[in-house]
C-alpha cells in the first residue's frame, strides 16, 4: 500500500447534488491532498456518506466537477470504499477476502497468501476459516477493512467505520487506521465521534445540511474554529 502522487490531490469544485427538490450537497468545494487521514464531521444528514459516495465516483453530480491528480477522470481503480454497516458474504472469512481479490484481479495463484497476509494485517489470521457471519460486529469491521485492502488503494473511504462499537473495538479500527495512513494510504473517513476526530485527523471537514462550514488543519479547527457552526457543534450544541 503506498499513495500515488498522481492521483491527489482529489478535487471538488461546486460539487451538488440534488434530488427532487431536495439539495443534498450545495456547491461543495473541497481539496483533499496526501498526508495524514482527512475527517469528515457533521450532525446527522450532513452528507458526509454522500460525499464519500460521490468522491468514490457511486453518485453522480447534478452539476460541478471533480477532478483526481488535476484530470477529469472517475476515481482511480486504487481506490475503496467501507461502507458504516458492510454486507458479509455466506462464506469464511478467508473466502470473502478471496472474493474481494479476485474482484480486484489478482491473480488467482496469489489469493491465498495475498488473503492471509490481509488476514494478518486486521488481527484475524486465526479466524480464516470461521463463518464471516459468526464474526462480531467489530471482527466484522474489521474483516470488511481488510477486503477494502484487497484492492491495493491508495486512497480509502472509510464511512463512519467505529459506529456502534464498544471501545475496545473501537481501538482496534482506529490502530488499524493509524497502521494504514502510515502506509502511505490517504485515509477519508466519516465519523460522528468528536474525541475520534481529534485522535486520527490530520484536517477536519465540517459539514451541516449539505453546506461546507468549515475546513481545516485538525489542531487548528480544534483550538480555534472560525465560524459560530463549528464552535456550538465541538461544544456539543444542536447544530439546526
Amino acid at each position: 500500500m503506498r499513495a500515488v502522487a498522481s492521483d491527489l490531490p482529489l478535487t471538488l469544485a461546486e460539487a451538488r447534488i440534488v434530488a427532487g427538490d431536495v439539495t443534498i450537497l450545495e456547491s461543495i468545494s473541497l481539496t483533499i491532498e496526501p498526508g495524514l487521514p482527512t475527517v469528515l464531521i457533521g450532525p446527522n444528514g450532513s452528507g458526509k456518506t454522500t460525499l464519500l459516495r460521490v468522491a468514490m465516483g457511486l453518485v453522480p453530480l447534478s452539476s460541478g466537477r471533480i477532478t483526481w491528480g488535476g484530470r477529469e477522470a472517475e476515481a482511480p481503480a486504487k481506490s475503496a470504499i467501507m461502507f458504516q454497516r458492510p454486507k458479509m458474504l455466506r462464506r469464511t472469512a478467508a473466502a470473502n477476502v478471496r472474493y474481494a481479490l479476485a474482484a480486484a484481479n489478482v491473480p488467482s495463484a496469489s489469493r491465498h497468501e495475498r488473503a492471509a497476509e490481509l488476514l494478518a494485517l486486521v488481527g484475524l489470521e486465526e479466524f480464516g476459516d470461521r463463518p464471516a457471519r459468526r464474526l462480531s460486529g467489530g471482527e466484522q469491521q474489521r474483516l470488511a477493512l481488510a477486503r477494502a485492502l484487497a484492492r491495493d488503494p491508495t486512497v480509502l473511504f472509510l464511512d463512519e467505520p467505529t459506529a456502534s462499537l464498544d471501545p475496545y473495538a473501537t481501538k482496534t479500527i482506529e490502530d488499524l487506521v493509524r497502521v494504514i495512513s502510515a502506509r502511505g494510504v490517504k485515509v477519508v473517513m466519516s465519523t460522528h465521534d468528536l474525541g475520534e476526530a481529534r485522535r486520527l485527523a490530520g484536517d477536519i471537514v465540517l459539514l451541516h445540511r449539505g453546506r461546507l462550514i468549515e475546513n481545516a488543519p485538525a489542531i487548528e479547527f480544534f483550538a480555534s474554529p472560525r465560524t459560530e457552526e463549528a464552535r456550538k457543534f465541538i461544544a456539543g450544541e444542536l447544530l439546526v
